[in-house]
């Protein structure tokens, strides 16, 4: 039970990223820890006292803002907007947000979850200029980043501009892509050392330090041994989506965010003449489906849910049949 990262997993990290990301960094920089969430919780700690702002784009992966508030800082909540079928990042309300409320950690999620947008490096050059002029820590979840599809690339944020590691964590993992998150490892890329040795101390003083030896071993196995299946699976992803934006874009008044990356579809039922409850007990109980709540996001999430399309093409095949023969007479 008392395990530590090997030197042919380190090396098979640093591999992968150098190789799928053309992200190089010195081995020191790397720190494993249980999960991409525990991170960012470790992060918060770390790097802020009670009452500090700490901001999220919402709508984001629901367990973003619940660390904020579990750790007793204020909340600031940037809503993206939605322009030609993705989400985009209002930089005005954006940098208002950061002034007005002296955020100390901006955690993005790139790429993003629900929505499936991949970033592109003009985005997260704004994004790094602001956090630059107002001293904010970037708290970057990377963890689709093996996940982009239709042609899109990652760009991991500390690959931007160099400047730009001096005041950022990396958060990602093998989990998502290779579906092991099970064995609970994932790891951070500290490159400045004084945010590493801080984050670090709070991760020894949280008992976090210690990884399962089987993440350990799925992680190392999984970057030596899966970019093939990876290709593979890419291409079913991709034929998931395109099904389901065809058969619920087409026999349905259900929008369908069609995502750059991840296993995930943002849906969106504002269409109908339903509360969000309605909603809910419509695809529960008559469709006999459970999506995710769209309001579990963030406020902009009321009227919509979240697809998750990583299952067999049969089980996905019969999961739009049913939501389409529930909302086609609506």
């Amino acid at each position: 039970g008392y395990t530590y990262a090997s030197e042919e997993l380190i090396n098979a990290v640093l591999d992968w990223e150098r190789d799928e990301h053309d992200y190089t960094f010195d081995r020191e920089a790397l720190v494993f820890i249980e999960g991409v969430v525990p991170a960012i919780s470790t992060a918060i700690q770390a790097f802020t006292k009670e009452g500090d702002a700490v901001l999220i784009n919402t709508p984001v992966y629901p367990p973003f803002a619940r660390s904020v508030k579990l750790n007793n800082r204020q909340l600031i909540t940037n809503s993206l907007i939605e322009q030609d079928g993705l989400f985009q990042i209002d930089f005005e309300q954006l940098e208002r947000d950061i002034a007005d409320n002296e955020v100390k950690i901006y955690v993005l999620c790139n790429p993003h979850n629900p929505g499936g947008r991949v970033w592109e490096r003009e985005v997260l050059e704004k994004i790094g200029r602001l956090c630059q002029k107002y001293g904010v820590l970037l708290v970057s979840d990377e963890i689709h980043q093996d996940l982009t599809l239709f042609g899109h690339e990652h760009q991991s944020f500390n690959t931007v501009s160099p400047d730009f590691k001096d005041f950022s964590l990396i958060l990602s993992s093998a989990t998502k892509t290779f579906n092991i998150a099970g064995t609970k490892n994932s790891y951070a890329v500290i490159e400045n050392p004084k945010l590493r040795v801080a984050f670090q101390k709070r991760q020894l003083a949280n008992n976090q330090h210690e990884i399962s030896g089987l993440g350990y071993l799925a992680t190392e196995a999984a970057y030596r041994y899966g970019k093939d299946w990876l290709g593979e699976l890419k291409e079913v992803i991709e034929d998931h989506i395109n099904y389901v934006v065809d058969v619920l874009g087409n026999e349905t008044k259900i929008n369908v965010m069609k995502p750059q990356g991840t296993y995930l579809i943002w849906l969106d039922f504002s269409a109908y003449d339903l509360t969000d409850d309605r909603l809910q007990e419509l695809l529960k109980n008559e469709a006999k489906v459970i999506l995710n709540r769209g309001l579990d996001f963030g406020e902009e999430g009321k009227l919509h849910a979240r697809l998750n399309v990583a299952m067999p093409k049969s089980v996905l095949e019969e999961v739009c049949q049913r939501i389409v023969t529930t909302f086609a007479t609506l």
